[in-house]
């Protein structure tokens, strides 16, 4: 199993060891030693699975008082995962990496608190399972707009679907006063 680091410090690209043979395959998706000595010692206390049809494109989310650190992973189909780091303070303010997840490269990302998290579906169907290191509070959540100018996320969608929240949503500098500071 190998921990990647990315370009935004504490953004992990995990790349599990794949076990195949002629019956199939056999990973482990989580093991709480292997995962805290590839740097990430949160505890997980929800796990959430979501389905989403192409050209469908979830986030960005995060939550602001109880911010969510989330191990994502692809069961089914393939997305383009984003992270943004959203603390303020941090001298990645502002940034994101983005990286291809899906059920056949077995890759997982794993996104620190304080960062925001959105997907878009980059084929018909996908199915994405993420652990989470907070409980979902609705009432904590806060959308940043996916298309915001000042982010300059560059996904591989032109005009995806979005839920009402997520068209709506805000930019950056509407919400800065908002974000929680490191």
């Amino acid at each position: 199993m190998r921990f990647i680091a990315t370009e935004l410090p504490g953004v992990l690209l995990i790349e599990p060891d794949v076990y195949r043979d002629p019956r199939g395959f056999f990973l482990e998706t989580y093991q709480e030693i292997k995962y805290r000595d590839g740097g990430i010692s949160e505890v997980f206390v929800q796990d959430n699975h979501s389905r989403s049809v192409g050209p469908i494109l979830r986030g960005l989310h995060l939550q602001l008082s109880k911010p969510q650190g989330k191990l994502v992973r692809v069961v089914e189909g393939e997305i383009f995962d984003v992270a943004v780091d959203l603390r303020r303070g941090s001298p990645h303010f502002g940034r994101w990496v983005g990286f291809t997840l899906s059920a056949g490269n077995f890759l997982q990302c794993y996104i620190p608190p304080g960062f925001a998290h959105g997907f878009c579906v980059t084929g018909e169907c996908a199915q994405v399972e993420y652990k989470c290191t907070a409980l979902y509070d609705p009432r904590d959540e806060l959308s940043i707009r996916w298309s915001d100018s000042d982010l300059a996320v560059r996904w591989p969608l032109v005009d995806p679907l979005l839920s009402l929240k997520d068209g709506n949503a805000p930019t950056l500098v509407e919400v800065m006063e908002r974000l929680p500071s490191i």
